[in-house]
């Protein structure tokens, strides 16, 4: 920073005597020795910086930005214990495929005996009541029975009927499937993969448990991509527009789904997710990549960058460059603001990487340096 005060200063002597001024870029390359900032890939994406290459006005930029590949919410699903009971049987374990109607694990519960008791008790009732109903009538038509009594018998055979199908459905409202008298069968409720498992064999779940969680589904043929951006930056992307998607030496094309009409009270981010095909199964859930989403055009129109890219350091606009080691310092020349974005007349070029969010932490870090360099 010494040097870029220094710069500044020989700058106003030369202009002061009459003499023309540095280029504004010959003196953004004097201060980028002085003005870096180590920062690794890891602390960028904790500071919530986004990255982003300027564009031409009019035209947009590439935003890029730290995501994180998640399992899409639509195609997820919670096996939980519909009863009371204890965990006796588990046939699946995190990684494991599966296919809808899979066992998965067995409860034994109490409640449960008690509900399918209530089934079978209604279920004798309608045998006997409909043996009674067929006797009285047969009497009655050879007039040995009065319509009073068979009418008698047609009401009892319709309660008995009416208490087999509310039991059976309390059994089905409990989530109770399969199994003996006292056991729960748990079955998958869609094909996918376990991407969770809770239980444990012996584990017990009373009717008050606040989780009663076993296994978590995920059909992982289709998985969400999320970051988060500007709102700046939010407001040049649409729903449909590409994006791209590397980590670990791939790379793959997602197209945007959601752009948040919301701001996140913590960040004071816009969410955005795409969505991404993993029919090949190279993506996992939860893994960290890097996302680009490109906004076309081009044009011969100024460079432009978010204005919260924009600080001021030595009473100059400056913009903080991604570097391999961390980001430096490079002076600009500003032109017209448009909205949410300023034009950028010299100092970089349409292929360096910007900070374009929380640059304030950055200008903090920096003064940081220079003030250990002082002291």
């Amino acid at each position: 920073m010494n040097r870029i005060a220094a710069a500044l200063c020989v700058a106003t002597l030369v202009v002061g005597c009459g003499k023309p001024a540095p280029e504004p870029e010959k003196e953004a390359a004097e201060a980028h020795g002085d003005g870096a900032i180590t920062l690794t890939a890891e602390q960028i994406a904790a500071a919530n910086i986004t990255l982003a290459r300027p564009g031409r006005a009019g035209a947009g930029a590439a935003i890029e930005a730290p995501a994180l590949i998640e399992s899409d919410p639509d195609a997820t699903r919670v096996v939980a214990a519909p009863l009371e009971g204890r965990v006796v049987s588990l046939t699946r374990n995190i990684g494991d495929p599966v296919r809808r109607g899979d066992v998965l694990a067995v409860i034994e519960s109490r409640e449960a005996a008690n509900l399918q008791a209530e089934v079978e008790k209604a279920r004798s009732r309608l045998t006997l009541a409909s043996a009674t109903l067929a006797r009285d009538e047969a009497l009655y038509a050879r007039g040995f029975r009065p319509l009073r009594e068979v009418e008698i018998s047609k009401a009892a055979h319709e309660q008995a009927a009416t208490d087999l199908r509310l039991a059976r459905q309390r059994v089905s409202a409990s989530g109770v499937r399969g199994g003996s008298l006292n056991r729960i069968v748990i079955t998958a409720p869609i094909s996918g993969r376990v991407v969770a498992r809770t239980a444990s064999l012996g584990q017990v779940f009373a009717a008050d448990a606040a989780e009663t969680e076993l296994f978590r589904i995920a059909a992982l043929d289709r998985l969400n991509v999320a970051l988060s951006i500007a709102a700046a930056d939010a407001a040049r992307v649409r729903a449909g527009d590409t994006m791209e998607v590397t980590g670990a030496g791939r790379m793959a094309v997602a197209r945007v789904r959601l752009v948040s009409p919301a701001l996140d009270p913590q960040t004071r981010l816009v969410r955005v997710i795409a969505d991404l095909d993993n029919r090949r199964g190279q993506w996992r859930v939860g893994e960290p990549v890097q996302a680009r989403i490109a906004i076309g055009g081009a044009g011969n129109a100024p460079l432009m960058v978010p204005a919260t890219a924009v600080q001021t350091l030595e009473n100059r606009p400056v913009l903080f460059v991604r570097t391999a080691q961390g980001f430096r310092v490079v002076p600009v020349t500003l032109g017209a603001r448009d909205g949410a974005m300023v034009a950028i007349l010299s100092g970089i070029s349409g292929d360096d990487q910007v900070a374009t969010t929380n640059t304030f932490t950055l200008k903090a870090e920096l003064g940081k340096g220079e003030a250990s360099h002082e002291d």
